[in-house]
């Protein structure tokens, strides 16, 4: 393998056929760059699903009320369904084992002005838990309080790219804003990776809003975030408990399913991670399919290296060469060729998929990569199997009797 005369004979037939050894060296390195990049775009599409939950908490339910479809209990159906402060209070009280916060959602649009700056923006009055359910991150200033709950201040948090909007250049802590006729302080600006849809809401304490609106006790959905500790069983079976509470409660059919919607953000996420897990493999089985078809077409052109070669390992056997001569200069010619090849073929997969960055998104891929380790392993695996493919030739090779072979043509 270490011979010099072994070395120079190779590289002076690569260059004598240099067609030949081109499409060995294609056939290679289009089999890895495929690879690579397929592989590397089922890593995008995980990494969408896990961008898309990643923006809010996962250890959450959204709770909306609905509209009964059938009669129950003396009430007639499509009766609308409505929460109140109550069954805030009721569900911490009975679940405090399994919550870990709880957050009305009361949610509105409207006109939003400052000086002569005016825009429709959506404003929700919420608890201070709302932050973590939300993941918002405080620029500057400060979240609302439970003390602005309890005294139904009238402070607002605003979206980054509200005050943007409507101050400008102008810090927008301490001023006041008009928000559907009522005046309110600016207490903080937030940021959100939710994107500018989020960045452009208007947070204040829902007792405010509930004050302003007739001074009503009624709240538009709960948000309820639960002890992470509780897992994926735990978070599974708290939500068919509290779906059961809140429909004896409010006198809903218990097989009627639109009374009550509740979402669970951790079933979600598990059936998108799975989804994802599934579309990995199918990509994995394509991007591994490409390395068989490299396979094969490394085989095919080694069987027409070995035909063309025939009369000169007739020579070759005829001077004394042994057949394991014959095979490890075929096959050390092969494993040259395929490493190269490989090598360039896992580099330019790899260059693509660095370059590629966020410019997939719309296509829900996001930041496509692969690890270096599955992308040596599987080039050092079509080495071996190109190896092993140019061995079978190789060694039929060198079964041919020297007087056979030189009257080949």
């Amino acid at each position: 393998m270490f011979s010099r005369d072994a070395w120079k004979e190779i590289f002076e037939t690569i260059q004598k056929n240099k067609l030949r050894t081109f499409l060995s060296g294609f056939t290679v390195a289009i089999g890895i760059f495929i690879f690579v990049v397929l592989y590397g775009f089922g890593n995008g599409l995980t990494n969408t699903f896990a961008k898309f939950f990643g923006d809010d908490a996962t250890n959450v339910f959204f709770i909306f009320p609905g509209r009964t479809s059938v009669p129950y209990s003396g009430y007639k159906a499509n009766r609308q369904i409505e929460f109140d402060n109550d069954d805030l209070a009721d569900i911490e009280k009975n679940f405090a084992m399994f919550v870990d916060y709880i957050t009305p959602r009361i949610s509105r649009n409207g006109l939003v002005k400052y000086k002569n700056e005016s825009n429709n923006y959506g404003n929700m009055g919420v608890a201070p838990s709302h932050q973590y359910s939300e993941k918002t991150i405080m620029m500057k200033g400060r979240y609302i309080n439970n003390q602005d709950v309890k005294d139904k201040t009238k402070y607002a948090v605003i979206g980054r790219l509200v005050e943007r909007d409507l101050f400008k250049e102008e810090d927008a802590l301490g001023k006041y804003i008009d928000i559907g006729g009522s005046s309110f302080k600016v207490i903080g600006v937030f940021q959100d990776d939710g994107g500018d849809n989020e960045e452009r809401k208007i947070y204040i304490p829902y007792t405010t809003r509930q004050l302003i609106e007739k001074n009503t006790d009624k709240i538009g959905q709960m948000v309820l975030g639960f002890k992470p500790q509780i897992g994926y069983s735990g978070a599974m079976s708290l939500e068919s408990s509290l779906e059961k509470y809140l429909k004896s409660k409010k006198f809903i059919n218990p097989n009627d399913e639109n009374g009550i919607f509740i979402r669970n953000i951790a079933d979600q996420l598990k059936q998108n991670q799975q989804l994802a897990s599934v579309l990995q493999i199918i990509v994995s089985f394509v991007a591994f399919g490409t390395i068989i078809a490299g396979i094969i077409g490394i085989s095919n052109i080694m069987v027409f290296v070995v035909k063309e070669r025939t009369k000169e390992l007739g020579i070759r056997k005829a001077l004394g060469a042994t057949p394991k001569s014959v095979i490890s200069t075929i096959l050390l010619e092969s494993i040259f060729i395929t490493t190269i090849s490989g090598f360039i073929g896992m580099l330019l997969g790899t260059v693509l998929l660095n370059s590629m960055g966020d410019t997939l998104e719309d296509y829900f891929i996001t930041d496509p990569y692969i690890d270096t380790g599955i992308a040596v392993f599987a080039t050092i695996l079509l080495i071996i199997c190109g190896a092993l493919a140019g061995y079978v030739p190789a060694r039929k090779a060198a079964k041919i009797k020297p007087i056979v072979a030189l009257r080949d043509e």
